[in-house]
């Protein structure tokens, strides 16, 4: 998982990987104004227009709302990062694979997967992500210092799955794909929660979705050595 996630940072002063940063960071920024944009008209639609106050007076509920989130921005990034990376994950990240094994892997190239293929597992993965967040937000007042917990094991289960998946299945099927996950969840997950941590991180996490798919393609490299190396001879 060190070594992955170390390669990965690495990757980026490279500069092809560079490159692809820049792309990718573009993507980042405007999938989380797109989240945050859904948020604001929102809470504009839904939210009651006005709320009567005492003697008479109204106050503007939905628009002091709707605005409100926005002053919010901070904040809702740090729940809204972990979905826009799993979007990422379908959109982008076969770019970041295919640059990562051509300069690291080119015995071992994948096969990219056909993009409307990943479209349906993005969006799974990208309303499981949404959920956890909106939960994760709702219980905060409940949970206390255990909401961290909670969001950083279940986005990190979440998108170390995504973002797994997608590396793997440039070198096999849907179902081998998954056994080795399975075979190696801890590592899987404990990648995925480090990801998770780092989309928190202010400014760090916009080149975390790029740095996660690279660390996720060399993962699998790592694995798929370890097993080669484990057959009989």
């Amino acid at each position: 998982m060190i070594r992955a996630l170390f390669l990965a940072w690495t990757d980026l002063l490279r500069p092809r990987i560079f490159g692809v940063l820049a792309k990718g960071v573009g993507l980042t920024i405007l999938i989380f104004i797109a989240l945050q944009a859904a948020a604001f008209f929102a809470l504009r639609a839904l939210a009651p227009e006005t709320l009567a106050l005492p003697f008479g007076a109204t106050l503007p509920l939905a628009t002091i709302l709707s605005w409100g989130s926005l002053a919010l921005f901070p904040l809702m990034g740090f729940f809204l990062m972990a979905p826009v990376a799993a979007g990422f994950s379908g959109l982008y990240a076969e770019n970041v694979a295919d640059t990562v094994e051509d300069i690291h892997y080119p015995a071992r190239p994948g096969s990219a997967m056909d993009f409307f293929e990943s479209i349906p597992g993005a969006l799974g993965i990208l309303g499981a992500t949404l959920l956890v967040a909106l939960l994760t937000l709702i219980l905060t007042p409940f949970l206390g210092p255990l909401a961290p917990v909670l969001f950083y094991a279940a986005n990190g289960w979440l998108l170390g799955r995504e973002f797994f998946q997608m590396a793997a299945r440039r070198h096999m099927d849907a179902a081998p794909a998954q056994a080795m996950r399975q075979r190696n969840a801890a590592i899987v997950t404990l990648t995925g929660v480090a990801v998770a941590f780092l989309l928190t991180v202010p400014i760090l996490n916009i080149a975390v979705p790029v740095v996660a798919a690279a660390a996720f393609t060399h993962l699998v490299h790592g694995l798929l050595g370890d097993e080669d190396r484990a057959l009989p001879v």
